[in-house]
């Protein structure tokens, strides 16, 4: 462990009572990753950590919970799993899946440029990853080397969505740029905004530097590197490589067309392209040949008969000059954009040729609409989308935790169904969170409040552990709203979101008294509590001297930590009584009683006479010496003549 390592305070510190910190794994920006161990689950886990000068920042924390909001929503095979996220104390963090090996950025450096079958690989891994991200309507925002992790095992995943945002037509990025310079798209640079058409102008930015080695466009200063960005193209990687196959020349030159609209529209899109590529160039099973459809025209007037040769959609339609980058390019886009056609025109002809077109338009794939992705769009834009695709709109309502109230939150049917024109499609509107009716917690087992409040997406806050000898140990004894405050103890309706501050019985403080001080000690530090070092001392006609009477503690409610005095036993409080024998009754009278006894006089003289010289003790019962207990009663006898 380097000397860093060992300073750091994060390093052997257990979070949130269950993960165990072990060693730092790389640290950037905005937090540093550690690998821990999860103690309830017994497995090993990546645990991001927000830097301590970002906590207090409200936007920082906001991005750093999006974080792990976006990425579990995403149940991908190449994302990385994102388990648990929540603040203890001064740190807010996040659990994830912990795959032990290395970035890309990291087998950039050690090898430089990959080969054409790695780049396919791993962009496969990386592109799908990016394609369920988008399909949930989510785009990462910052695609680079450093967020591709290689896997020991082989498995490849995409990682920190840190930046990730729910995506709409554009996503503004506000007054700074967010990302990685070297992986900023035009639009970023020049308008601060962000669609998944930016992610994949990043793809296309890595891709090149993974075929080549390095990045397309280098500067001295970031606003140099920027400025390339927004008015170059990026050149054809085998410009630098000329090992670099034509098909992902055109695949990069694709990707980063300076122009969102001339790009794929989606990762799903892309990683479509980049598979029909992986068949072309024979990777992943037999090559793939460029088919040809082959079919008999009627008889023309002129001619007995002709054949008709139609290429695939994966054959240019015009002549390309291979030597010109701009027009292989033009053809590799204008080619997906009328494959549609191709397709379109092929049925129709197979449909001529059968006898009719009905079926395609009534009950084919013309026929149908697939509904896109509205979430977060304001009801009226939704309703205009819907419309102008030829669908009608059922207004509907729903409560949503992540969606805004007012924007829509959802569809009925969901996010690429595919239905037919005319159809109804239901567009549901958030209500924001949904309330949650809170059953009575005091009372309640802590484990079983936990899983009410994880259960119903309520956070769980401080957890005030309290000595009470009425509840056992681990019942809840109070609740309340940390926002508001309210008392929430015997239920109640929040909402859905908020914060449960409760109260914990530990139990009743153990009794004392009768033990030895040593054990009296043991047993309440063995509860949490501080047993001050200095014990007090009380006479106790019950305690045998030495032993504990009993342990004082403050007044109200005592918590660990609190400091408990123990009163130990002086035994009974026995005084001696003084020899007043011959004594003047009157001054030995007062010598017993300042000594606290009280004193019994019989007498054949009047008490007014007692202080005479001649009144004397003739006896006291007990004798003097006699030890007996303080206030008990001595018997003072003095007979001035004969005594009866």
């Amino acid at each position: 462990m380097t000397t860093s390592q060992q300073t750091d305070p994060i390093i052997g510190r257990l979070i949130d009572d269950r993960y165990d910190v072990r060693s730092r794994i790389a640290r950037g920006g905005m937090a540093t990753v550690y690998l821990a161990t999860d103690l309830r689950l017994e497995r090993r886990v990546a645990i991001k950590v927000m830097h301590g000068h970002l906590a207090d920042d409200s936007n920082f924390r906001n991005r750093f919970v999006q974080e792990a909001r976006s990425a579990a929503r995403l149940a991908d095979p190449h994302v990385v799993s994102v388990f648990d996220q929540g603040q203890d104390s001064d740190l807010a963090y996040l659990v994830m899946e912990y795959l032990p090996g290395i970035t890309l950025r990291e087998l950039l450096r050690d090898h430089g440029k990959l080969t054409a079958r790695q780049v396919i690989d791993i962009m496969d891994a990386v592109t799908s990853g990016l394609a369920a991200a988008h399909r949930a309507g989510i785009i990462h925002r910052d695609v680079k080397p450093e967020n591709v992790l290689l896997a020991d095992d082989g498995r490849i995943k995409i990682s920190d969505f840190g930046l990730a945002r729910a995506a709409s037509a554009n996503t503004a990025t506000g007054q700074s740029l967010l990302g990685t310079i070297a992986y900023l798209s035009p639009e970023l640079v020049t308008r601060g905004i962000a669609d998944a058409r930016s992610d994949i102008y990043a793809l296309g930015i890595m891709m090149y530097e993974m075929l080549t080695g390095e990045q397309p466009y280098k500067g001295e200063q970031p606003m140099q590197i920027a400025y390339q960005h927004a008015n170059e193209s990026v050149p054809r990687p085998s410009a630098v490589n000329p090992d670099v196959p034509d098909a992902l020349d055109d695949l990069v030159l694709w990707a980063t067309e300076r122009s969102p609209d001339e790009r794929p529209s989606d990762a799903r899109e892309m990683l479509e392209r980049l598979r029909e590529v992986e068949k072309q160039l024979g990777f992943g099973g037999a090559a793939s040949t460029q088919a040809t459809m082959v079919m008999a025209s009627p008889p023309a007037s002129d001619t007995a008969g002709f054949t008709q040769v139609l290429t695939s959609p994966s054959m240019r339609a015009d002549p390309v000059d291979p030597d010109d980058p701009a027009s292989a390019l033009s053809a590799v886009t204008a080619k997906r954009r009328t494959r549609g056609y191709w397709i379109l025109g092929l049925v129709l002809i197979l449909a001529a040729l059968s006898g009719g077109t009905g079926w395609y338009f009534a009950a084919g794939p013309g026929s149908h609409v697939s509904v896109p992705s509205l979430v977060n769009e304001s009801p009226e834009s939704a309703s205009q989308i819907l419309t102008d695709l030829g669908l009608t709109v059922t207004p509907g309502e729903e409560y949503s935790f992540d969606v805004p109230v007012g924007l829509v939150s959802s569809t009925d049917p969901g996010d690429g169904a595919l239905v037919d024109k005319g159809s109804s499609v239901t567009v549901n509107v958030s209500l924001g969170r949904a309330p949650v009716t809170v059953p009575a917690l005091a009372g309640m087992p802590l484990a079983d409040a936990e899983a009410f409040l994880n259960d119903n997406r309520l956070t769980l806050g401080s957890v005030d552990q309290q000595f009470n000898d009425d509840a056992a140990d681990g019942i809840v004894l109070s609740a309340a709203d940390a926002a508001s405050g309210a008392d929430v103890s015997g239920g109640g309706e929040i909402l859905q979101g908020e914060t449960i501050n409760l109260a914990v019985s530990l139990g009743g403080i153990p009794s004392v008294g009768g033990m030895s001080p040593d054990e009296a000690r043991s047993a309440l530090t063995g509860r949490g509590l501080v047993v001050a070092d200095k014990s007090k001392e009380e006479f106790s006609d019950e305690v045998a001297k030495g032993v504990v009477i009993r342990a004082e503690l403050p007044d109200g409610t005592i918590r660990p930590t609190d400091t408990a005095t123990l009163v130990v036993s002086k035994g009974e409080d026995l005084v001696t009584v003084q020899d007043v024998v011959g004594k003047v009754l009157a001054e030995a009278k007062a010598e017993l009683e300042d000594l606290g006894f009280t004193v019994k006089v019989i007498s054949d003289v009047a008490e007014t006479n007692w202080g005479f010289p001649l009144v004397t003790v003739d006896q006291s019962d007990p004798a003097g010496g006699t030890a007996i207990k303080r206030g008990a009663t001595v018997t003072l006898t003095s007979y001035l003549f004969e005594a009866p």
